[in-house]
């Protein structure tokens, strides 16, 4: 490998204007396809096969008026006040028969006629159904019902909105992400000592996620993708997309501090053996991200190739892109102090040396590497203690900002009408094959049955389709969407199925609330299979780079060990409810469910970047010196510096989207922020170096057979030519003559 990209390295110098032009011609390209034809992006997540799903698909096939997406209308009168104070009750009917005349409404509920008034009459709702289902109600329709309500904000009333289609569409860029960027060239300049430098990692990474983004973008054209699917993207695109040019970047001014290198040579080198790295490194994080694909749930596959792709980007501008622009740069980027390496000391002068914290670090880690490896275990799995109450689901408005009107409106019902109200479920009987004079008798006992339960306040009175052959009704729990007795409710409720369809019929029990519950149960029951895929396929590819099975051990136990704590201490903010205050968490609620099956595909990728980056370090001096204690040290050394420095501008860029509005994407960034500083300096930098240490040369066996079988990827760049050549010798000569 290491050749070959050597090879591709130096001909990415020789042509650094035509590789330049190549890259921003392709953004060209990609960006006016992904800005003039481009798709919807979704909002709600789906999974084909749940009960949930089979309902929605049942009411839009036979029960259309029931299946379009839903605007709830909430109203609430000012203290001492009610909604049927003459003033305010006419303004009410007023607005609502503007709505009635809003394109694509097919139904209006009265709030009034519907009994829909809370018990001291002050806060009230409607329903405006639409034909469209929730994804598709536009913009356009929902500025016209707000505008619709001018008369009841004008009578005093407060006017908030709910529903499956005020979903809020999922927002890219912010203040808090530039921050996150900002955060990430401090480190880059500090790491590398040069603010051109610095420069050249966020300029590249934002070319490939820009072509990334926009191909997503255009691609939406032909596939459904949710929001997160983009914003994912970004996050990671640019995460790696600046690691992966630090770690090019970094080697090269590495060896530029040496006089006598060529640039043109040193960038070649770079390519060769920091390339192989990530290369290798990009590969995992690819495959890993790919791999969400084994989930059978689409929009999780989606969301797992979108990043894939963009990290695959990543990657290709990190081995040609960033080579031509080194080039480009030239001698600019060589350290000032390199041509002072071949002149005589000065007296009283103490010389830097390179990698001086690193080299402390791995001796102190090293010295007592048991009490440092039974120390940081024990730590990480205290950390990990909260996930044993781990909780699944998708947010509800409770966890919009406190300031939007989902939020308000949520907080108005469950005031109004008690916490169950915001879970309302929906009681769907498909009675086709139900003798058409024993349907009504049917549906009854299924409503008194539904009633029964404990956990359930009130259930509406079937309403059937045209034929009446479908029937819905409404089911009030007791507790809100996010308690666990509602889960429990929920499969009571499913319980009742078997004496529907003993009569010939099928009852499903849906709604956004059991959607939630559904889907947290199916990424429940693929997480195992997700983890066991992932674990072995870090154990092939890096038995594959370092030609050893204890190295690829370690690595994954290490990466278990940061996956528990970062779901624990996920757990612990979002689930418990601390630090609601510092980072705006409105409501402590589940975990969203599909946040542990993605935060085990991207931290794995992550971790191997750091992995394999660190040992390979190792393992280039160990095949030098055969002394395994000395290639530890050097490992560290050499590459601590740039792998901590790769791990802090990830949690800048992850940590960024930590105070994104969208519930969702807040608590991603959280878990792949606190996942990527566990496993680069608790896991990697400390634990790492202490189990090398505990197991000397037996670290870097491998039998026999399978030595002879593995092919040789070489990410250390042993089979590179002479780095001596003419140009180097030729510039030797005039340093010594100088």
């Amino acid at each position: 490998m290491a050749s070959r990209l050597y090879a591709l390295g130096r001909w990415a110098v020789r042509r650094r204007g035509r590789f330049t032009a190549a890259w921003l011609l392709l953004l060209v390209a990609v960006g006016g396809l992904g800005i003039t034809v481009h798709g919807k992006v979704a909002s709600d997540f789906t999974v084909p096969g749940i009960e949930s799903q089979q309902a929605q698909d049942l009411l839009e096939a036979k029960f259309p008026a029931a299946a379009g997406g839903v605007i709830r209308v909430v109203y609430a009168a000012p203290a001492g006040s009610t909604l049927t104070a003459p003033r305010a009750e006419a303004a009410v009917e007023a607005g609502l028969a503007k709505a009635a005349g809003i394109s694509g409404v097919v139904q209006v509920t009265d709030p009034f006629r519907a009994k829909a008034l809370s018990a001291d009459r002050r806060i009230g709702y409607a329903d405006v159904r639409f034909r469209q289902a929730a994804a598709d109600v536009p913009q356009a329709s929902k500025d016209a019902l707000s505008r619709a309500m001018a008369q009841a904000r004008d009578a005093g009333l407060r006017v908030e909105y709910g529903g499956s289609a005020m979903k809020a569409a999922t927002k890219v860029g912010g203040p808090a992400e530039l921050v996150g960027v900002v955060t990430a060239f401090a480190v880059l300049a500090l790491t590398l000592g040069s603010l051109v430098a610095a420069g050249l990692p966020p300029i590249t990474a934002l070319v490939g996620v820009a072509i990334g983004v926009l191909g997503i973008k255009f691609v939406s054209r032909f596939v459904e993708m949710t929001g997160t699917s983009t914003v994912l993207a970004v996050m990671i695109g640019l995460a790696v997309g600046i690691d992966y040019a630090l770690f090019i970047i970094a080697r090269h001014r590495e060896q530029l501090a040496d006089p006598d290198t060529d640039v043109e040579e040193s960038i070649a080198r770079a390519v060769a053996t920091a390339g192989s790295a990530v290369v290798f490194a990009g590969a995992t994080v690819i495959i890993a991200l790919a791999a969400l694909s084994a989930t059978g749930i689409p929009f999780l596959a989606v969301m797992g190739l979108s990043a894939a792709v963009t990290v695959l980007v990543a990657v290709l501008i990190a081995v040609t892109l960033v080579p031509a622009v080194l080039a480009l740069a030239g001698e600019r980027l060589r350290p000032r102090d390199a041509s002072s390496r071949t002149r005589r000391p000065r007296p009283g002068r103490r010389e830097r040396t390179p990698g001086a914290w690193g080299l402390a670090w791995a001796r102190a880690v090293t010295r007592r590497p048991l009490i440092v490896l039974l120390a940081g275990v024990v730590a990480l799995l205290a950390l990990a203690l909260p996930a044993r109450n781990l909780r699944l689901g998708l947010p509800s408005y409770a966890s919009e900002p406190t300031a939007s009107t989902q939020h308000k409106s949520y907080d108005l019902l469950a005031e109004g009408f008690g916490p169950g109200f915001n879970a309302t479920l929906t009681a769907v009987a498909d009675t086709s094959r139900v003798p058409a004079a024993e349907r009504v008798a049917t549906v009854t006992d299924l409503r008194t049955a539904l009633a029964k339960d404990t956990g359930v306040v009130a259930v509406s009175q079937p309403v059937p389709n045209a034929d009446r052959t479908v029937f819905v009704m409404a089911v009030v729990p007791k507790t809100g969407p996010d308690a666990r007795a509602t889960t429990d409710l929920v499969h009571r409720l499913r319980d009742n199925a078997p004496a529907v369809a003993k009569a010939g019929g099928t009852l499903y029990i849906a709604g956004v609330t059991a959607a939630a519950i559904d889907v947290a149960g199916k990424l429940s029951g693929a997480l195992p299979g997700f983890i066991g895929i992932i674990v072995v396929l870090a154990l092939i590819l890096l038995t594959l780079a370092f030609r050893s099975l204890l190295v690829p051990l370690k690595a994954a136990l290490g990466f278990l060990l940061s996956i528990a704590a970062s779901l624990g201490a996920t757990v612990w903010v979002f689930q418990y409810g601390h630090l609601d205050g510092p980072l705006s968490i409105p409501s402590a609620g589940p975990v969203t469910s599909f946040l542990p099956v993605l935060l085990i595909g991207v931290l794995f990728g992550l971790a191997m970047d750091y992995e394999v980056f660190l040992v390979s370090r190792m393992r280039e001096h160990h095949e030098n010196t055969r002394n395994p204690a000395e290639a530890i040290v050097h490992g560290v050394a050499r590459s601590g510096r740039v792998v901590s420095a790769a791990a802090l501008i990830m949690a800048a860029v992850f940590g960024g989207f930590v105070f994104n509005e969208d519930p969702v994407i807040k608590s991603i960034g959280f878990a792949l922020a606190f996942g990527v500083l566990i496993d680069a300096f608790v896991v990697r930098m400390t634990l790492v170096p202490a189990a090398m240490a505990l197991l000397g040369r037996r670290a870097w066996s491998l039998p026999h057979w399978l030595d002879r079988a593995l092919p040789d990827v070489d990410i250390e760049g042993a089979g590179l030519p002479d780095p001596r050549t003419p140009e180097r010798d030729e510039r030797r000569h005039e340093v010594a003559a100088h």
